[in-house]
């Protein structure tokens, strides 16, 4: 029997109707592959997680990132990072507060960045009974595709340079100031800015304004920086036109996974305590981009 999937009305994102807390078999995890990377975008609703199925279900996909703020880390579950708004006693966020505010894919800045994302709603912030906090995804491919053939050319063997450290802080106030180790961990690193995606081989743009602060050239010198800074923020623009995008809204229970080899996704902040977020993530890691 075919898994109900029900395809949103936009460039990318799908329901699949599966209860995740059960056992599944290879053919229907299978399956499952097929329609995420049919979709790219994929949510799995009212669902009823233990932190343990929530990485077992994860971990099929791949090895397990853990993230390199590892104070909002779940101690007992490291694999688990909280993304959340609340505070604790002490005043002090008790997940990353600011995660996704400018477009990126997750961990881009690796050298082995995210085959994808798993985001399950725990709580979602409302106010007069509308729910906060929605993210908007960019279908990546469909972006590409999109390019004129000049540009397409152009891009070919290009490299942009991804950097952690560029992430925007929210309210202008940072997390945790990276120590040099976590520096060390997460020096400058140049991907293709066409890459092919290493499941299904269709090309996607990979570049944000967000992280890229310049473009390794085809003969390995880099592009005078004024100039990549714009081709950067042009083909940023480019990715994120509405006809690109999807736009989920959160209900508590929700499990959404994304590609992060072929899309991009923004956080929208509208909302401010006393509404609470919270979020658990996982990343699975994925192959070297190509």
């Amino acid at each position: 029997m075919a898994i109900p999937v029900r395809k949103c009305d936009a460039a990318l994102g799908a329901e699949i109707v599966v209860d995740l807390s059960r056992a599944i078999d290879d053919r229907t995890f299978t399956e499952l592959e097929g329609i995420f990377h049919d979709n790219i975008v994929v949510f799995f609703r009212d669902q009823h997680l233990t932190n343990e199925q929530h990485i077992a279900f994860s971990r099929r996909l791949g090895e397990l990132e853990i993230h390199i703020v590892k104070k909002y880390l779940l101690p007992e579950d490291p694999e688990i990072l909280l993304v959340s708004n609340i505070k604790n006693d002490a005043g002090e966020h008790i997940g990353l507060a600011d995660a996704g505010f400018t477009w990126h894919s997750d961990t881009s800045y690796r050298k082995n960045p995210s085959r994808c994302s798993l985001l399950y709603a725990k709580e979602v912030p409302h106010r007069d009974g509308k729910p906060l906090g929605d993210t908007v995804f960019a279908n990546c491919i469909a972006a590409y595709e999109a390019l004129p053939d000049a540009m397409k050319r152009r891009l070919a063997g290009t490299k942009a340079i991804h950097r952690y450290s560029m992430r925007r802080r929210v309210d202008n106030s940072p997390r945790p100031k990276l120590t040099a180790a976590q520096l060390a961990e997460t020096p400058d690193i140049a991907h293709p800015i066409v890459r092919s995606h290493p499941y299904t081989g269709r090309k996607a743009l990979y570049v944000t304004a967000g992280e890229c602060i310049g473009i390794v050239l085809r003969d390995g010198e880099q592009m005078p920086e004024d100039e990549a800074l714009d081709m950067i923020a042009e083909l940023d623009a480019h990715c994120v036109r509405p006809e690109f995008c999807y736009r989920h809204s959160w209900r508590i229970g929700d499990l959404v996974m994304w590609d992060n080899a072929s899309a991009m996704h923004l956080a929208i902040c509208d909302y401010t305590l006393p509404e609470r977020r919270l979020m658990h993530r996982t990343t699975v890691i994925g192959p070297e981009p190509i």
